[in-house]
Protein backbone atom coordinates (compact mmCIF):
# COMPACT_ATOMS: atom_id res chain seq x y z
CA UNK A 1 0.00 0.00 0.00
CA UNK A 2 1.33 3.29 -1.03
CA UNK A 3 1.45 6.18 1.46
CA UNK A 4 0.32 9.54 0.48
CA UNK A 5 3.22 11.90 0.08
CA UNK A 6 3.56 13.90 3.44
CA UNK A 7 2.37 11.38 5.54
CA UNK A 8 3.93 9.02 7.52
CA UNK A 9 2.76 5.38 9.63
CA UNK A 10 1.76 5.73 13.32
CA UNK A 11 5.15 5.27 15.33
CA UNK A 12 4.24 1.48 16.83
CA UNK A 13 4.33 1.55 20.73
CA UNK A 14 7.06 0.80 22.44
CA UNK A 15 7.39 -2.20 23.86
CA UNK A 16 9.29 -1.17 27.35
CA UNK A 17 8.75 -3.34 30.97
CA UNK A 18 5.37 -2.12 31.70
CA UNK A 19 4.21 -3.74 28.37
CA UNK A 20 6.42 -7.09 29.18
CA UNK A 21 4.94 -7.32 32.34
CA UNK A 22 1.21 -6.67 32.01
CA UNK A 23 1.85 -9.02 29.30
CA UNK A 24 3.04 -11.98 31.67
CA UNK A 25 0.87 -11.56 34.27
CA UNK A 26 -1.90 -11.27 31.95
CA UNK A 27 -0.81 -14.69 30.88
CA UNK A 28 -0.54 -15.96 34.10
CA UNK A 29 -3.93 -15.10 35.02
CA UNK A 30 -5.21 -16.63 31.95
CA UNK A 31 -3.50 -20.19 31.91
CA UNK A 32 -4.66 -20.38 35.73
CA UNK A 33 -8.75 -18.81 34.86
CA UNK A 34 -8.19 -22.23 31.97
CA UNK A 35 -7.24 -24.61 34.15
CA UNK A 36 -9.87 -24.09 36.97
CA UNK A 37 -12.46 -24.23 34.18
CA UNK A 38 -10.98 -27.58 32.87
CA UNK A 39 -10.84 -28.76 36.20
CA UNK A 40 -14.38 -27.52 37.15
CA UNK A 41 -15.73 -29.09 34.13
CA UNK A 42 -13.40 -31.82 32.47
CA UNK A 43 -13.88 -32.77 28.99
CA UNK A 44 -15.37 -36.15 28.22
CA UNK A 45 -13.17 -37.70 25.80
CA UNK A 46 -16.21 -39.53 24.53
CA UNK A 47 -17.97 -36.67 23.62
CA UNK A 48 -16.99 -32.50 21.84
CA UNK A 49 -14.75 -31.17 24.31
CA UNK A 50 -17.34 -28.09 25.39
CA UNK A 51 -15.41 -26.49 28.06
CA UNK A 52 -12.19 -25.45 25.61
CA UNK A 53 -14.69 -25.03 22.82
CA UNK A 54 -17.08 -22.45 25.03
CA UNK A 55 -13.24 -21.03 26.26
CA UNK A 56 -11.64 -20.11 22.84
CA UNK A 57 -15.15 -18.76 21.73
CA UNK A 58 -15.70 -16.62 24.71
CA UNK A 59 -12.04 -15.41 24.30
CA UNK A 60 -12.44 -14.83 20.77
CA UNK A 61 -16.15 -12.59 21.33
CA UNK A 62 -13.91 -10.30 24.08
CA UNK A 63 -11.31 -10.16 22.33
CA UNK A 64 -13.09 -9.15 19.29
CA UNK A 65 -15.23 -7.07 21.44
CA UNK A 66 -12.23 -4.89 22.60
CA UNK A 67 -10.34 -4.57 19.56
CA UNK A 68 -13.34 -2.65 18.17
CA UNK A 69 -14.48 -0.87 20.92
CA UNK A 70 -10.45 0.36 21.90
CA UNK A 71 -10.87 1.71 18.36
CA UNK A 72 -12.95 4.51 20.09
CA UNK A 73 -10.89 4.64 23.37
CA UNK A 74 -7.11 5.92 22.06
CA UNK A 75 -6.44 6.79 25.68
CA UNK A 76 -6.06 3.18 27.04
CA UNK A 77 -2.74 2.38 27.86
CA UNK A 78 -0.90 0.23 25.35
CA UNK A 79 -0.11 -1.76 28.34
CA UNK A 80 -3.60 -2.56 29.23
CA UNK A 81 -4.27 -3.84 25.52
CA UNK A 82 -1.30 -5.99 25.33
CA UNK A 83 -1.93 -7.74 29.04
CA UNK A 84 -5.36 -8.26 28.12
CA UNK A 85 -5.37 -8.82 24.33
CA UNK A 86 -2.40 -11.13 24.11
CA UNK A 87 -1.69 -11.67 27.77
CA UNK A 88 -4.89 -13.09 29.08
CA UNK A 89 -7.24 -13.94 26.20
CA UNK A 90 -3.77 -15.74 24.24
CA UNK A 91 -3.33 -17.67 27.44
CA UNK A 92 -7.03 -18.41 28.32
CA UNK A 93 -7.40 -19.65 24.71
CA UNK A 94 -4.72 -21.82 23.72
CA UNK A 95 -4.25 -23.30 20.82
CA UNK A 96 -2.43 -26.21 22.15
CA UNK A 97 -5.56 -27.23 24.07
CA UNK A 98 -7.78 -27.61 21.20
CA UNK A 99 -4.93 -30.10 19.86
CA UNK A 100 -5.05 -32.04 22.54
CA UNK A 101 -9.35 -31.96 21.94
CA UNK A 102 -8.89 -33.22 18.26
CA UNK A 103 -5.97 -35.54 19.56
CA UNK A 104 -8.43 -37.66 21.87
CA UNK A 105 -11.02 -39.18 19.39
CA UNK A 106 -8.67 -39.31 16.72
CA UNK A 107 -6.37 -41.65 18.39
CA UNK A 108 -9.72 -43.45 19.17
CA UNK A 109 -10.72 -43.50 15.80
CA UNK A 110 -13.49 -41.17 16.24
CA UNK A 111 -13.33 -39.25 13.27
CA UNK A 112 -16.66 -38.08 13.55
CA UNK A 113 -16.35 -36.34 16.82
CA UNK A 114 -12.95 -34.76 15.48
CA UNK A 115 -13.46 -33.07 12.48
CA UNK A 116 -16.78 -31.93 14.31
CA UNK A 117 -15.32 -29.90 16.87
CA UNK A 118 -12.56 -28.65 14.42
CA UNK A 119 -15.40 -26.85 12.33
CA UNK A 120 -17.07 -26.07 15.38
CA UNK A 121 -14.15 -24.54 16.78
CA UNK A 122 -13.26 -22.52 13.65
CA UNK A 123 -16.43 -21.62 13.09
CA UNK A 124 -17.22 -20.51 16.49
CA UNK A 125 -14.12 -18.78 16.73
CA UNK A 126 -14.67 -16.93 13.91
CA UNK A 127 -18.44 -16.35 14.65
CA UNK A 128 -17.44 -15.54 17.86
CA UNK A 129 -14.78 -12.61 16.65
CA UNK A 130 -16.68 -11.39 14.22
CA UNK A 131 -19.63 -10.46 16.72
CA UNK A 132 -17.22 -9.42 19.41
CA UNK A 133 -15.90 -6.95 16.48
CA UNK A 134 -19.73 -5.81 15.74
CA UNK A 135 -20.65 -5.42 19.47
CA UNK A 136 -17.48 -3.43 20.40
CA UNK A 137 -18.11 -0.92 17.12
CA UNK A 138 -21.74 -0.50 18.39
CA UNK A 139 -20.58 0.02 21.78
CA UNK A 140 -17.66 2.58 20.55
CA UNK A 141 -20.68 4.27 18.35
CA UNK A 142 -22.79 4.81 21.33
CA UNK A 143 -20.17 6.22 23.43
CA UNK A 144 -18.78 8.49 20.54
CA UNK A 145 -22.76 9.82 20.65
CA UNK A 146 -22.76 10.75 24.03
CA UNK A 147 -19.86 12.47 24.04
CA UNK A 148 -20.78 14.71 20.55
CA UNK A 149 -24.04 14.96 21.64
CA UNK A 150 -26.02 13.56 18.77
CA UNK A 151 -27.34 10.82 20.74
CA UNK A 152 -26.52 8.49 17.91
Amino acid sequence: MAERPGTRPAPLPRLDWPVWAAVAAGAFAGGLARYGLLQRFPPDPATLDWTTLGINAGASLTLGFLTSWWVTRPMVPFWLKAGMGPGFLGSFSTFSAVALSLEVPLAAGRHDLWIGYLVLTLAGGFGAAAIGLWLGGRAGAATRGRQTGDGS
